[in-house]
């Protein structure tokens, strides 16, 4: 079955860097395109970032561009999350998901809890 399994959260203080993985399982890693999305603590899921099979065409919310940076690593069917530059505001759970090859989110990760905070 479809496993996604995020690790890398913690605490980390405004201006500082953290780096999320998501191991994949259960599914052709390679032919997937590939979402990060967040929820903050009161509020709704938002979008992060998305990457292709290929890892070559990614995009990125308005408020993190320049800042994060998904990646993937096909031989070990990974996905990342390089966050430089964290601010309160990203305090969040992370979570990876798959796409269902219709635009789409069909699999989820249970997420790793992200702290920006001094």
């Amino acid at each position: 079955q479809v496993q996604l399994v995020e690790s890398g959260g913690g605490l980390v203080q405004p201006g500082g860097s953290l780096r999320l993985s998501c191991a994949a399982s259960g599914f052709t890693f390679s032919t997937s395109w590939m979402y990060w999305v967040r929820q903050a603590p009161g509020k709704g899921l938002e979008w992060v970032s998305i990457i292709d099979t290929g890892g070559t065409t990614t995009f990125y919310a308005d408020s993190m561009m320049g800042r994060f940076i998904i990646s993937r690593d096909i031989a070990k069917n990974t996905l990342h999350l390089q966050m430089n530059s964290l601010k309160s505001e990203d305090t969040a759970v992370y979570y990876c998901a798959k796409d269902n090859n219709y635009a789409a989110m069909d699999y989820w990760g249970k997420g790793t809890l992200v702290t920006a905070s001094s």
